[in-house]
């Protein structure tokens, strides 16, 4: 019997491996720019089209690579960073595995050209699924550029697993933000189809955090950023952390150790902790924590993408860390002090030795007789004029109530359906009470029934923009005065996903410039709200789901849209409102359950009422 175990080819290999580093284009952008970075570069010019999937360009002014180290470079753990294993426990550096540029060159198309300042030429050298192509002398800038052509073009089932070209660009977008917060002092310039998204010139932290994040009109990070620093045998912690009032539910939170992006759950808790009672539960402070610590004590090779790095004192970093987020708050007046207030307070004068005291002179009426008789007398009341009127305006409605049997027994208190064709009383009139401007109260045949106006409301709006979304004809309503909408660019990638299905519902809007969007139009339902924090409070619901399937979307958009125009809590309705809006709920497919899954009615059955009694 002949022996089956054999060595795989290279190439082979080299996709293997390919499928842990290089998942979608982002992961090529962060690989090559890491790379940069390591070479020394001050410069850093990137250039994608197609969402990464035609071409990833890095260009940068490091110090290139000689014609042997070029070629060498594309092998399998190549690598100038580590040459025994002690050197893993001791790296300052960004990649070091040397894997990522064999990687690429296995499911991609690569060019590259580099030169030393010390070399009158540079190396081309042309790769096509870790083959060679080409590899001559060119004339070319000191620096490497390196062009990453049609990825996966040899491996079409990883290429039809990437997502929308919206979707990838979000990632492409995201390695480079982790990439330029951690190196302010580089300057960045990303282009996307030509176009220039980003120009970032050296700066200091919190004014490239600003260049990044600041186009967005909610933001306004040079009113929230709070500076965090401290120092300790263990760690050095710095950077900025945003305050408590524009905490959002999708915020921008990055972790960085030793130059490096990581997450990290168990710290992201010490900054809840930190902020505990003081933001809202359903979201999360913006910031940006960078820590410095002895690279002997992580470890940064625990995942193949290097986000998961294990600490060797994780509880101490967690105190660490959990005290200097509570000083910033504290030295910048964010934590709520106890203030005594002065007014009213007995003013009580400071003696001296020398004052003369003098008593106080008491002052009375010596005419004045306690027994003298005091007359009173009552204004008379007349109870019928008081009371003249009161049932007429009693809230009714002069039709009676009719609905299918749409209430289950698990979605009320009481475990008692209605029966179907139920009227809510068999009387011509039916009466509704609200109680405390937030229920609505009616009698029907088995007890009483308790409907949530608000979440009732959000029923009704939300199926009816569902039917919107799917036939596209939302009714519209033209603005007196446009509103300007300003997007980051990642906003602008989420806000072009939403745009047909936005129009759809009503809005009219277009793009007067490059992330610049003025509207004229909104759905006639949403004319008492600030459309632009409506929309920006959108996009944050998108970011932090990270789904943009078509029902998806459907389904967010009609829910953004219905909590937006319901009817508040505490709002006064009238006896022909408060009618109209439960025949209405009555007509929808669920009446009982909110999109979320929330209560809307209770049934109070007739039994236990009387048993109360």
């Amino acid at each position: 019997m002949s022996d089956i175990i054999h060595l795989l080819p290279d190439s082979v290999a080299n996709q293997i491996a390919a499928g842990e580093v290089i998942q979608r284009p982002a992961s090529v952008l962060k690989e090559l720019v890491e790379n940069s970075i390591d070479a020394g570069a001050d410069t850093i010019h990137i250039l994608i089209k197609n969402a990464g999937r035609t071409l990833i360009q890095i260009t940068d002014n490091g110090k290139g690579m000689s014609e042997t180290d070029a070629r060498l470079a594309f092998e399998r753990h190549a690598t100038s960073k580590i040459t025994d294993i002690a050197d893993i426990y001791a790296l300052q550096s960004l990649g070091f595995r040397g894997e990522a540029l064999a990687s690429i060159a296995a499911v991609a198309q690569v060019e590259l050209r580099t030169r030393r300042s010390e070399d009158e030429l540079g190396t081309l050298i042309e790769i096509a699924g870790s083959k060679v192509i080409r590899q001559e002398y060119v004339q070319c800038d000191v620096g490497t550029t390196m062009l990453v052509k049609n990825l996966f073009f040899n491996v079409p089932a990883r290429r039809r697993f990437l997502k929308s070209d919206n979707v990838e660009r979000i990632h492409l977008l995201n390695e480079f933000y982790r990439v330029a917060l951690v190196h302010p002092q580089i300057l960045f310039s990303f282009y996307d189809e030509d176009e220039e998204l980003f120009h970032l010139p050296p700066s200091n932290l919190k004014i490239r955090i600003e260049n990044i994040f600041g186009k967005s009109t909610k933001k306004r990070w040079e009113q929230q950023l709070l500076p965090v620093e401290t120092s300790t045998p263990l760690a050095k912690i710095e950077g900025f952390i945003g305050r408590p009032e524009f905490a959002l539910k999708s915020p921008y939170q990055y972790f960085f150790v030793n130059g490096r992006f990581m997450r990290h759950p168990y710290f992201h808790k010490a900054i809840l902790m930190a902020y505990s009672q003081m933001i809202k539960a359903e979201e999360s402070p913006n910031y940006f924590i960078y820590f410095q610590v002895d690279p002997a004590t992580i470890d940064v090779n625990v995942h193949p993408t290097k986000t998961e790095i294990k600490f060797e004192n994780e509880q101490a970093i967690w105190a660490i860390l959990h005290a200097a987020i509570r000083e910033t708050l504290g030295k910048y007046n964010v934590i709520p002090s106890i203030n005594f207030n002065q007014e009213g307070a007995i003013d009580i004068p400071v003696i001296q030795p020398c004052d003369k005291i003098v008593p106080p002179q008491p002052s009375f009426n010596p005419s004045f007789n306690p027994f003298e008789a005091s007359v009173y007398k009552r204004s008379s009341l007349d109870w019928e004029e008081l009371y003249k009127g009161f049932e007429k305006n009693r809230p009714t409605t002069d039709s009676t109530l009719q609905w299918e049997q749409k209430v289950h027994p698990e979605d009320t208190d009481s475990g008692i359906a209605l029966e179907k064709n139920q009227s809510l009383d068999t009387r011509e009139n039916t009466s509704f009470l609200q109680l405390k401007n937030q229920y609505i109260l009616t009698g029907i045949k088995s007890g009483l029934l308790l409907i949530h106006q608000r979440r009732a409301h959000i029923r009704i709006l939300y199926e009816k923009f569902l039917q919107q979304l799917k036939h596209q004809k939302g009714a519209s309503q033209q603005l007196l005065f446009p509103e300007f909408l300003e997007f980051s660019p990642e906003e602008a990638l989420y806000f072009e996903t939403l745009k047909k299905d936005l129009s759809n519902v009503g809005f009219i809007f277009r793009e007067t410039k490059k992330n610049y969007y003025e509207i004229t139009g909104i759905p006639g339902e949403l004319d008492s709200i600030n459309i632009n924090e409506f929309l920006v409070d959108l996009i944050e619901k998108f970011k932090l789901g990270q789904s943009i399937t078509s029902e998806d979307v459907h389904h967010k958009l009609a829910l953004s849209l219905a909590e937006a125009s319901a009817i508040k809590a505490g709002q006064k309705l009238t006896g022909e409102e408060m009618s109209d809006l439960v025949n209405r709920l009555f007509i929808c497919e669920n009446p009982s359950l909110t999109p979320e899954n929330e209560k809307i009615l209770i049934i109070l059955p007739l039994e236990e009422i009387e048993n109360r009694f």
